[in-house]
């Protein structure tokens, strides 16, 4: 079992920038999508960081066989491929229709569809606290639509396909999770990553158009590098953050993304009114977006909270005096 190297500042610190970085990445796509279709955006994403991830695999000759994987880890490998494809080129494409700060928010479902498949898959436990945290976060997801449920339920507009495509991008990505979990025990997450971000680039190909770069302004040009970047630097930075820090507090820090999002865009939009809009949205909403936040980091933190004071209970029965 992996043990955190107990250097909780530095790991805090990787995760907040994880957190910053994918907080920024549905603004910057937002941009880049006035000039670029969605395909070829996770063309670009995905090519570049497989071929980073290639170049350095290589250079220290760790480069993995596809033929020595079984037929069941290559059938899994496949779902986590179409996984990975569905959920980058759905993402953009429901961005498109929605503000960053609700495509942001509305995400939040897909590590909740990966609890759950791990509890049908891999038969893991869920507990009160992530019971709790769970109503926490629909409560939440019902005030944060609280002016558009009426749209949400009765009419198929722009807004209502862009938050059916996030839940389908959202699905995808808990079966890429539920697959990767299990090639995880025969690869490293590096190698995984490499693999699936290349075959991703190839399977979209067909739909790129790489000549649309072209098409670019400057500021869409640095805007795309900064998506390509994000991805590799924000997975690093959160593989690495799980090195020195326990899992369910990153991840619990990472479920602030969303007031990242929202925090950036109230910014940019006083900055550059331009470019970027700012999110429509009343008081109701934001407590909405707060509570959907704190849903997610307690599902997170959940397990280890409980077990604590169960080690504790553990430690004190083992120094307890013996009965006489």
């Amino acid at each position: 079992m992996h043990v955190a190297s107990g250097r909780w500042l530095y790991g805090f610190l990787l995760a907040l920038t994880t957190t910053a970085l994918w907080g920024v990445l549905p603004i910057m796509l937002k941009e880049v999508l006035n000039g670029m279709d969605a395909f070829t955006v996770s063309w670009y994403r995905m090519l570049s960081s497989g071929v980073v991830l290639l170049l350095w695999l290589a250079a220290r000759h760790r480069l993995p066989s596809i033929r020595a994987l079984s037929s069941r880890n290559r059938w899994l490998l496949l779902v986590s491929v179409l996984g990975l494809a569905f959920n980058y080129v759905l993402y953009v494409l429901a961005l498109d229709k929605l503000t960053p700060g609700t495509m942001q928010l509305m995400i939040q479902i897909a590590p909740i569809m990966l609890m759950l498949g791990s509890m049908l898959v891999f038969k893991e436990r869920f507990g009160i606290g992530q019971l709790l945290g769970l109503l926490i976060l629909l409560l939440g997801f019902g005030l944060f639509f609280n002016q558009r449920l009426v749209e949400l339920f009765t009419q198929l507009s722009d807004y209502t396909l862009g938050i059916l495509i996030t839940l389908a991008a959202a699905f995808a990505w808990a079966l890429y999770g539920l697959a990767q979990k299990q090639l995880l025990t025969i690869w490293s997450s590096v190698t995984i990553m490499m693999v699936i971000y290349l075959a991703c680039a190839a399977l979209i190909t067909p739909l790129a158009t790489p000549s649309q770069i072209l098409q670019l302004s400057h500021l869409q040009l640095w805007l795309l590098l900064g998506c390509c970047l994000n991805t590799l630097v924000a997975y690093g930075a959160f593989a690495e953050a799980l090195v020195h820090w326990e899992a369910s507090r990153v991840s619990a820090t990472v479920a602030t993304t969303p007031l990242f999002t929202f925090l950036l865009v109230a910014l940019g939009s006083m900055l550059w009114p331009a470019v970027i809009k700012p999110e429509l949205l009343n008081s109701i909403a934001y407590l909405g977006a707060l509570l959907v936040v704190s849903g997610s980091a307690l599902i997170a933190l959940a397990p280890s909270l409980l077990q604590k004071p169960k080690n504790r209970r553990l430690r004190q029965l083992s120094i307890s005096p013996p009965l006489e």
